[in-house]
């Protein structure tokens, strides 16, 4: 048996009370990944990451199981927030806290939304990310039954961060969940969004989401992608945005775990005043693989991009960054920056990178490049000198280099999160802030 078919295999019965075009998604999913499988090192849009360790594994699908608070509590973020939780890609309903949403906001597990309204998530679900796109979206198509609906209608401003937690237990037997989240901003409506993959130690499960976030003209979403999850889990995530004139997608992909992790982030800018920016951190040890992939359409004139994304990789650790910026012909007068700078904190690590421009029109400002280096010596000395010791001398200069992107991160739960995995742990008698300040004044002497 094809590793294809042993996985829609597990397509049963459950599935059976699906409305008419659900189902017909679901066959067109399934057909869709039957006929191409899974990438191999083959494809060029592959070519650095070997998705074996997805392929020939046996995931049985999840099923509700308890979570206690407390292990919610050792994971999660400690964030006042509307939060909606999945525990292995099922809706937790006793941990999710929704009952707060202000006028104007909705946030509904896929599984209720497709029961109540299911007519009103079928124009919009899978119309960004199509089967067509990858066999993880035609795989995530043919499975997805949970996940989040979020809306906001239009001119309503979240106060509060729209929280998704999505939980990956330690199982006797790894399953497989395929999330799918849909965000549909109305005209000026204003949100963040969190979407945070975590778990417990232990876990080696296979994650494949699908993210589709549509923006109204004047709408932001601030979108926080987390990614820690335990060093076993294979993660597989496709974001895909599409934004309306003067709309602002603001993008954070953070990736701190798992074990082979891919995302493609993919935002088209379809109107005048369409602004999208895409910040990147990744911080890679042992033999962690991790795979960005990104996309900016420029569709309209007058558009504009700024991309950054940073790497640092210690151990045997292996990064990969593909960043296209595509202009259309005729759309003039855009600005699409691009930049990403890369860290080696060992001789054995790995970086694959590759900035791309296409451009078809020629009225345009655009920029890219890519760097890689590894901790300057002198400023280790430096911070020694200081009465810092060499281990925390080099954390410290690590996070000083991951600052430009930390410093665009607005929540302290999440900035935080990252500084002390990217930093270590420091002692008590240590403010944070004040050693990171002094580590970069060190790095520009």
């Amino acid at each position: 048996m094809s590793a294809p078919e042993r996985f829609l295999e597990r397509l049963n019965a459950r599935r059976e009370n699906d409305p008419s075009w659900v189902a017909a998604r679901r066959q067109a999913g399934a057909a869709r990944f039957a006929a191409v499988g899974f990438p191999t090192r083959r494809d060029e849009a592959w070519k650095y990451t070997d998705v074996r360790a997805i392929a020939e594994g046996d995931f049985a699908l999840a099923t509700d199981a308890e979570f206690s608070a407390e292990r919610l509590a050792a994971c999660a973020l400690e964030l006042d927030a509307h939060r909606l939780v999945l525990v292995d890609g099922r809706f937790n309903a006793e941990l999710s806290s929704l009952d707060a949403l202000p006028a104007g906001v909705s946030v509904t597990p896929l599984s209720q939304a497709l029961e109540s309204n299911h007519e009103q998530v079928g124009g919009s679900l899978g119309r960004l990310a199509g089967v067509d796109f990858s066999a993880f979206t035609a795989l995530n198509t043919a499975f997805a039954d949970e996940g989040a609906v979020v809306r906001l209608a239009p001119g309503t401003v979240v106060d509060k961060p729209i929280y998704v937690v999505l939980i990956s237990r330690a199982n006797e037997q790894a399953v497989m969940s395929h999330p799918r989240v849909l965000i549909e901003a109305g005209a000026r409506s204003e949100a963040t969004v969190i979407e945070h993959y975590t778990g417990e130690e232990g876990a080696a499960n296979f994650t494949n989401v699908v993210t589709e976030a549509l923006l109204e003209r004047g709408a932001i979403v601030n979108h926080y992608k987390l990614q820690e999850a335990a060093s076993g889990d294979l993660h597989v995530a496709s974001i895909h945005a599409d934004q309306g004139r003067d709309s602002r997608f603001n993008s954070f992909n953070l990736n701190l775990g798992g074990s082979l992790v891919r995302t493609d982030l993919v935002t088209d800018l379809n109107a005048e005043g369409a602004e999208a920016a895409y910040y990147g951190l990744f911080f890679l040890q042992g033999r962690q693989h991790v795979d960005n992939h990104t996309l900016v359409n420029h569709n309209a004139p007058r558009t504009f991009s700024n991309e950054s994304y940073k790497g640092i990789l210690d151990d045997r650790s292996h990064g990969v960054f593909n960043g296209k910026v595509y202009v259309k012909k005729d759309a003039q007068q855009i600005e699409a920056y691009q930049n990403n700078a890369n860290l080696l904190l060992s001789d054995r690590a790995e970086i694959d990178t590759k900035p791309e421009l296409v451009i078809y029109a020629d009225d345009v400002k655009c920029s890219h490049g890519a760097t890689t280096g590894q901790l300057d010596e002198d400023a280790v000395y430096a911070l020694r000198t200081r009465g810092i010791d060499a281990a925390m001398a080099r954390g410290l200069l690590t996070l000083a280099f991951a600052g430009e992107v930390m410093e665009q991160v607005k929540l302290s739960e999440i900035a935080e999160r990252v500084e002390r995995a990217v930093a270590g742990r420091l002692p008590e008698r240590f403010n944070l802030a004040d050693l990171v300040e002094t580590a970069e004044a060190v790095q520009e002497a």
